[in-house]
């Protein structure tokens, strides 16, 4: 693997937007937010060949795990200027990869075509936060989007069940959700809030909101880091504040 010498240098007087979503929450989004974000598509592309699919998550792509020395300055952005905006006073464990979705929608798990949360077993003692920076200049690869339940409690959890056991066909005749990507609210999921994609943008929000990639044109989708959807993902568990 290229090691990264200072590339992924994040800039040092961001201008963060707080933005409010429909269900109250708020997610944090800066522009400009690498120094050279060149240089890290430049990275994706000479370790292209070192991308693994990803089969402990509802991604559907591929990712690559980041050297220590990045995912500590991803780290040390998130604690000098976003931590403070969340139920997190010290970061506990944390991970950071750069990701390409590459499933076509015939490709989905039933999981793939809802949304979902993050660190679904992280300990209750603890909060979790995620990041996503946009690292490709053609805007109609989708953004993130931010959802509600809209059933009854007892139902989704049905759902959810239902999303790791059955197959995409059988889930569709069941719920009537498509096997595709979720893009707008349905009978199951009302969209509270979605931030467009932009080059060199980044967004960091509660893991355990439910969310889900905006993938609008799915036509597009490549594992080509100069040409598909290539984002940086951090993830952030952290102690909560003292009560």
């Amino acid at each position: 693997m290229q090691t990264l010498d200072k590339v992924a240098l994040f800039n040092p007087r961001p201008r963060i937007e707080r933005v409010r979503l429909l269900n109250g929450r708020f997610c944090y989004v800066i522009d400009d937010a690498l120094v050279d974000a060149d240089a890290l598509v430049q990275f994706a592309v000479m370790n292209r060949a070192a991308f693994h699919p990803v089969n402990f998550s509802a991604y559907p792509g591929r990712y690559l795990g980041m050297p220590a020395p990045i995912a500590r300055r991803l780290d040390e952005f998130f604690a000098e200027h976003l931590r403070c905006d969340f139920d997190a006073r010290r970061t506990v464990r944390m991970q950071c990869r750069l990701s390409m979705v590459t499933l076509a929608p015939t490709e989905l798990r039933p999981f793939q075509s809802i949304c979902h949360t993050d660190g679904q077993h992280v300990d209750e003692r603890h909060s979790i936060q995620a990041s996503v920076l946009y690292l490709f200049k053609d805007e109609a690869l989708g953004g993130t989007s931010f959802y509600e339940p809209a059933r009854p409690v007892q139902e989704m959890v049905e759902l959810f069940r239902d999303s790791q056991q059955l197959t995409a066909r059988e889930f569709t005749r069941k719920y009537g959700i498509a096997q595709s990507y979720l893009c707008a609210s349905n009978d199951w999921f009302t969209q509270v809030g979605r931030i467009a994609a932009r080059w060199n943008r980044i967004v960091f929000y509660d893991g355990r909101m439910l969310h889900s990639g905006d993938i609008f044109a799915p036509e597009k989708l490549s594992d080509d880091p100069t040409a598909g959807r290539l984002t940086l993902n951090g993830f952030f568990t952290s102690r909560r504040n003292a009560s």
